[in-house]
């Protein structure tokens, strides 16, 4: 139960679904500058499997730690949180 709930969850929005039951998932965090103190946008995109090729671009979607499924994806998508318009 306590491993279970160790797993990261992140929520971004899909920026491709080009791949088969693949998914790139875009963060987007505001960090301050060391120097300036502004925030400036900081993108981490993360590849996310989807088992049934539900979602597409433009959702905002969560996405859970996995096991490692290929090369890239270590992220698996739990639920689409928003469809795109």
């Amino acid at each position: 139960m306590s491993d279970r709930a160790s797993r990261k969850v992140r929520e971004g929005t899909v920026v491709s679904n080009k791949g088969d039951r693949t998914i790139v998932v875009a963060e987007i965090k505001k960090v301050p500058h060391p120097l300036y103190k502004r925030y400036v946008a900081r993108t981490k995109k993360f590849y996310a499997h989807d088992e049934n090729n539900e979602c597409g671009i433009g959702d905002f979607v969560r996405i859970m730690e996995t096991r490692p499924l290929s090369k890239l994806k270590r992220w698996r998508l739990t639920s689409v949180l928003e469809k795109a318009k």
